[in-house]
């Protein structure tokens, strides 16, 4: 994606191992990230943590920080930014949530006022411990499903990257894993995709909200073969050129 359309990504919950995986694969590739919590403590802290990671790796940038703005147009503004979770809602041009699935419909619904209008990235998995390598799809289908009933039709709901590992994610080579992409929305997905590959995956266009209960569902056969060969397993799809 070119600089300047590059969206403010909100990443919310995102102070678990996926949500600041994520947060570092975008600002290590030039995007403006906020991690938002519930509570504002955890989220600087994941935040300051990545910015100290930038300055040690040289992959800080000047003048592109999610608190520029807010900092009267600092020449230096971090990566990454910490906020709770409605600021980091409010603030984004772009969500993504990486919650347990115990608490995603709460978590939705919390920022639901500030995510209309906007891209929202939903991360989730119906995972029900301890039989997380059963797959356990919900009534309503998927979680993703689950996210768009949540939010409404004021929000563009795309569910992606269930089946990346967090290990990888967290690494800065490209991963050998393609990422379906569902929303009812193409241009949505179309976005998501470009941000997917920006930080070295392939995404995918794999139709509408209703096919992410696939996805999820390969997330709980990846955990049971991650599980029997020791090792973090991802999905290709072949036949693409």
């Amino acid at each position: 994606m070119q600089q300047q359309d590059r969206p403010l990504i909100g990443i919310v919950g995102g102070t678990g191992e996926l949500g600041r995986a994520l947060a570092r694969r975008w600002a290590r590739a030039g995007y403006s990230v906020i991690i938002g919590s519930r509570r504002l403590a955890s989220a600087e802290a994941a935040a300051s943590a990545l910015n100290q990671a930038a300055q040690a790796e040289g992959w800080a940038r000047p003048g592109a920080g999610a608190g520029a703005e807010a900092e009267g147009g600092a020449e230096e503004s971090p990566a990454v930014r910490g906020l709770e979770n409605s600021a980091a809602a409010q603030r984004a041009e772009l969500l993504v949530v990486t919650v347990p699935f115990a608490v995603q419909a709460a978590t939705l619904a919390s920022i639901a006022p500030q995510a209309q209008g906007k891209i929202l990235v939903d991360v989730t998995v119906p995972l029900v411990p301890p039989k997380v390598a059963k797959v356990q799809l919900p009534a309503q289908g998927s979680a993703g499903q689950i996210a768009q009933r949540v939010l409404g039709e004021g929000v563009r709901v795309v569910s992606a990257l269930q089946n990346v590992a967090a290990v990888h994610l967290h690494g800065d080579e490209p991963i050998a894993c393609d990422v379906l992409v569902c929303a009812n929305d193409k241009a949505a997905r179309q976005t998501v995709i470009e941000l997917i590959a920006d930080i070295g995956l392939r995404g995918l266009h794999a139709g509408l909200i209703d096919n992410a209960a696939a996805a999820e569902a390969l997330t709980s056969i990846l955990i049971n073969l991650n599980k029997r060969y020791k090792t973090h397993t991802g999905i290709k799809i072949t036949g693409i050129g």
